[in-house]
């Protein structure tokens, strides 16, 4: 197993802590093993495997525990009184009403609950009101350019291993295949999971084909300014007619299931949000391979979108930057501040490298300005903006803060 150090410690932190752990993130992306890592640790700290109680709701042998009443009971009957038990449930969004068991289990001082979840909706509506103040959530990616060399074993050819983490996948078991067949077999699976489990059903879609029309699009259109009106008057030009709300809908859903992340816009010098001008990026551009193909010419925004997760696992709140009639990659903000970044594929040509800079040059704070290309040069300075090989900017040191979300 890859061990996933960052989220791992995060935790560990945790351990005890009188809050409800919530993991999310995309399906296979690696939380089951997550939790596996967990208990392995908190073992060699002295906890009994009967203080561990693991149900993984995917698993057929514990399809009845989806009853919520079942669950409770079947729990309840196993817990150790005069020790801390820590409850791990994978998947919870098969059991109906989980939250109230979920809820119930918290309040007994000898339980500590561990959740997983593969939908944003799963911390939405009646169960944020219901656990208000009493959960914290961990957003868990695929793996980063960091980790998949760490689990690759050495940092030697590191251009041919970028190009790998892109076409093979960012999903930890990918490593585990031995050829392009058995990846995109693999991906085939992960695809079809996401799209009738956790969109088509919860949306109880029935035009599944113009559903896969919005998705191709939007994996298409990863970092460009993209909005449902676009989406619904492009398909229905190529001859699929739909109407912008079903786009919106469907947009919703891919969102909340993590196969895409939407990045809203920030007016830099006005220093407040607009409601337009969204873009979406996609959390594995292996999917995208996948289902569009070799497309080498859109490296620069397969570079683009690695960025923006990458900022996301530091702990940042990203934003496409106004300036003006410019516009800045990506505002990113933190506990130790605010940084603008550029992501290009090279800028070795002048009016390139030009092009790049004027959006930075025109921000007149004195925050932290980056421009990241796979360009193999030294780390440069332009007037005061960091030019640094995007590589090595992957694989420095993460002292950001973590992607933790604490309930209001």
């Amino acid at each position: 197993m890859i061990k996933r150090e960052e989220y791992l410690q995060q935790l560990i932190s945790f351990k005890d802590k009188q809050l409800i752990k919530v993991v999310t993130g995309i399906r296979r992306c690696g939380k089951s093993t997550l939790l596996e890592l967990f208990t392995d640790e908190i073992k060699k700290s002295g906890v009994s495997k009967q203080q561990i109680i693991s149900v993984n709701f995917e698993d057929a042998d514990n399809e009845h525990l989806t009853d919520r009443r079942i669950l409770y009971s079947y729990i309840k009957e196993r817990l150790i009184n005069d020790k801390m038990n820590y409850i791990i449930l994978d998947e919870i969004q098969h059991v109906d009403e989980w939250q109230r068991t979920v809820d119930s289990l918290f309040i007994k001082k000898n339980c500590d609950v561990y959740i997983t979840g593969s939908n944003a909706y799963l911390l939405s509506g009646e169960l944020a009101t219901l656990l208000s103040g009493r959960y914290v959530e961990i957003k868990m990616l695929p793996l980063s350019f960091s980790e998949y060399i760490s689990a690759k074993g050495d940092k030697t050819d590191l251009q041919r291993k970028y190009n790998s983490y892109l076409t093979n996948s960012s999903f930890p078991y990918t490593l585990e295949l031995n050829s392009s067949k058995d990846i995109r077999a693999y991906l085939d699976g992960i695809y079809n999971s996401i799209v009738l489990k956790d969109v088509v059903s919860r949306k109880r879609i029935s035009d599944v084909s113009a559903l896969e029309s919005v998705i191709r699009f939007m994996f298409d259109n990863i970092g460009n300014i993209t909005n449902s009106k676009n989406i619904a008057d492009t398909l229905t030009y190529g001859g699929r007619k739909i109407s912008t709300h079903t786009v919106d809908s469907y947009l919703e859903a891919l969102c909340d299931s993590f196969i895409f992340y939407k990045a809203g816009r920030f007016d830099v010098k006005g220093k407040q949000y607009l409601k337009t001008g969204e873009k979406y990026y996609a959390a594995d551009i292996g999917l995208r391979y996948y289902l569009l193909g070799s497309q080498k010419s859109d490296m620069g925004r397969a570079l683009e979108n690695v960025v923006y997760l990458e900022l996301l696992r530091r702990g940042c709140d990203v934003r496409i930057g106004k300036v003006g009639s410019h516009e800045v990659d990506f505002v990113a903000a933190n506990e130790g501040g605010v940084a603008y970044y550029q992501a290009a594929l090279t800028v070795r040509d002048e009016s390139t490298l030009a092009r790049e800079l004027r959006p930075l040059d025109s921000i007149s704070d004195h925050n932290p300005k980056y421009l990241l290309t796979l360009d193999d040069d030294p780390e440069t300075s332009h007037n005061g903006i960091r030019q640094i090989n995007a590589l090595d900017w992957l694989l420095s040191p993460n002292t950001s803060a973590k992607s933790i979300i604490f309930s209001a």
